[in-house]
């Protein structure tokens, strides 16, 4: 262990913490590498073969790298101590309770770990922030760890992740950027080099962006709400297309072409999901009503408004093509994690159309690859019948309805002629994603209606 030239230890084994830290063994092997946990369970499972998150490409970095240079431990103290290098990736959540509540971020966590890592250190240390957090919260960090009497001086750095779970391994390793917030002061400047030399490792110099630690800050809180306005943007002009027989791809396709523009988030859909977006949406929100710049403010409350409007309209589509009542009939739900290749469900669309769904009392039957544990746990308590299956084929049996509401790949695969004579007929597809052939799919019998387009209805 004398060996390591420096330890690093990350606060929080979550989707941000394990894959970030898996990634620096990975590439860092001269680091010692420590994510810790007060959950047994959460850390049983980082030890285990089954890892408590489904990334591709994380189980093979965590066993290639597990007991070498990267360990899992609930030893918080102990490993704080000895830390040269802290990330801290606990939960930020939007509070539930008292002034900001619904919107603003909950600093609770945050302010605790600070108070741990004040508590229990006995020399310098540079303290990243990596969790999503408001802008100036950095401020809040330094005063509680230099409070009182404290001799030990901390650095803090603002580090935010920009990791899309699904492809979270792969944007850690060919990452657009890595920006890096800092003070500007010898010793900020000289933390923040710390960190480079170890993005240096596999990150060209040129990918290393650097900032003061309130721009860093906030640049993670615009990236989302940028992306998430895309989203809103394409899916309002979805609503319209369903009106007017335009196809929302086909317009997608023609606005992307213009550089300015480009033709990435131009997808509609049923909206945005994930611990993010939202939550940095009514953070930012609630940033700018602090400040009093109300206008600004509603705007971006517009992009989040455009979302649950998304979400309403594809569940009332549903109801008006299947003779505007589904009262009692089944609908096999296809996917229910936020989106494919991650079995996290946090805030996923599929939960708020579900429980319409269920409210206008079908019976459903959901399938998911991944997230079926999740969607069991999402849906606990909510009055209706459910039925959770594995087999695709087996969720459409008796079906009358498919709502497809995650991408999954394999769903482009099926033998949808099989599910097309297992099904109460007629039989309705309403794809959420616009992810299959639409043509195909009429062509075998079923009424398809995707998100921005045409229906495609037979008239028998």
């Amino acid at each position: 262990m004398g060996d390591f030239v420096k330890k690093i230890v990350c606060i929080g084994a979550g989707y941000v913490g394990g894959p970030t830290m898996a990634v620096i063994a990975h590439h860092c092997p001269d680091y010692k590498v420590t994510v810790v946990d007060i959950s047994q369970e959460k850390i049983a499972l980082w030890n285990s073969d089954q890892l408590p998150i489904y990334e591709p490409g994380l189980y093979e970095r965590v066993v290639q790298c597990r007991g070498r240079n990267l360990f899992f431990s609930t030893e918080v103290d102990k490993e704080i101590g000895e830390a040269d290098i802290i990330f801290v990736t606990v939960n930020t959540p939007t509070k539930t309770y008292g002034e900001g509540a619904g919107r603003a971020v909950d600093l609770q966590f945050i302010e605790q770990t600070a108070r741990r890592i004040k508590e229990i250190s006995r020399s310098d240390k540079i303290v990243v922030e990596k969790s999503t957090i408001p802008v100036r919260a950095a401020e809040t960090l330094r005063r509680i760890l230099h409070s009182g009497n404290n001799s030990i001086h901390f650095e803090i750095l603002s580090n935010p992740e920009f990791m899309a779970e699904g492809t979270a391994i792969r944007d850690m390793e060919e990452p657009d950027r890595i920006l890096i917030g800092s003070m500007d002061t010898p010793q900020g400047r000289q933390a923040r080099d710390e960190l480079t030399r170890i993005y240096g490792h596999w990150v060209p110099k040129e990918r290393v962006l650097t900032t003061n630690l309130w721009s860093s800050e906030l640049s993670k809180l615009v990236a989302n709400a940028f992306l998430a306005q895309r989203i809103s943007s394409i899916n309002s002009i979805s609503a319209l297309c369903e009106q007017t027989e335009a196809d929302v791809t086909q317009v997608g396709h023609a606005i992307g072409m213009d550089t300015r523009i480009g033709a990435k988030f131009l997808n509609a859909g049923i909206g945005f999901g994930g611990s993010c977006f939202r939550k940095d949406l009514l953070n930012l929100i609630y940033l700018c009503e602090h400040y009093g710049l109300h206008p600004v403010a509603e705007f971006w409350q517009k992009v989040v408004d455009i979302n649950d409007f998304q979400m309403q309209r594809f569940v009332q589509r549903m109801v008006n093509a299947m003779f505007n009542s589904i009262v009692g009939k089944k609908i096999a739900v296809f996917g229910f994690a936020f989106k494919p290749d991650t079995g996290d469900t946090r805030d996923a669309p599929a939960i708020h159309i579900c429980r319409a769904l269920l409210e206008e009392r079908a019976w459903l039957s959901i399938t998911d690859p991944h997230a079926l544990p999740n969607a069991k746990k999402d849906m606990e308590g909510i009055p209706g019948e459910i039925d959770y299956l594995e087999d695709p084929y087996q969720a459409v049996k008796g079906a009358h309805a498919i709502a497809l509401l995650t991408e999954w790949n394999q769903y482009r695969n099926l033998d949808y002629r099989k599910i097309h004579d297992l099904m109460e007929k007629p039989a309705f597809i309403f794809d959420g994603r616009n992810h299959l052939d639409h043509d195909a799919l009429f062509d075998i019998g079923f009424n398809v209606y995707g998100v921005g387009k045409p229906a495609r209805e037979h008239f028998e």
